[in-house]
């Protein structure tokens, strides 16, 4: 007859693995690979282009990139000139959110481990929304249309576009995707362009 033999009862095993679950289950959220959304609350302490910023959550910083929207480039360097309204649009989303305590709503972190979110303001719009509505970002069209969140937005950038509102205004705006490519591509690789 076999003799069964229970395993002993480890109270600091268990609580060790009760604790790594728990620990597991709050950083599930924060995870990239996490289904759903997500938010994070934080004071905007830095705001480095017009669809990026830095929350300060807790102890710790997050980089923040807008979901749907693309803005204008900064310059980054002679290699990597800025484009026209770069600066304006980092000056007005600073204006929209530096400073401020929000709640973003977050759906993901991209490849570069920056929280991909919403950005609400006090008035109920979206920082995102706006910074589109003003003519100082793009609705994000790259990967035909796979980083686009929020469906209005597309909306709110032909509105500004028909109004010449922004970076409309100047004839044969260049989007983000785009300009990263003719130019800055072409010019760390020693190819000539006429773009920047």
């Amino acid at each position: 007859m076999p003799i069964s033999v229970r395993p002993a009862f480890h109270p600091v095993r268990c609580a060790m693995l009760a604790l790594l679950s728990v620990t597991l289950l709050l950083a599930l959220p924060m995870s990239a690979a996490a289904s759903g959304t997500y938010s994070l609350s934080g004071r905007v302490v830095d705001v480095s282009d017009g669809d990026t910023l830095t929350l300060l959550a807790g102890r710790g910083r997050h980089r923040v990139r807008l979901a749907s929207i693309d803005a204008p480039e900064t310059g980054h360097g002679r290699q990597r000139p800025g484009q026209p309204f770069g600066q304006a649009a980092r000056k007005a989303l600073a204006d929209l959110v530096a400073g401020r305590t929000l709640t973003l709503n977050c759906f993901e972190q991209d490849r570069y481990g920056r929280d991909v979110c919403d950005v609400p303001l006090p008035d109920g719009q979206t920082a995102n929304r706006v910074m589109v509505e003003h003519g100082l970002a793009w609705a994000n069209r790259q990967g035909g249309g796979k980083y686009l969140r929020d469906g209005a937005i597309a909306g709110l950038e032909r509105r500004a576009r028909d109004q010449r509102l922004g970076l409309w205004r100047q004839a044969g705006a260049v989007a983000p995707w785009d300009w990263r490519w003719q130019c800055w591509d072409a010019l760390e690789n020693g190819r000539s362009t006429s773009i920047c």
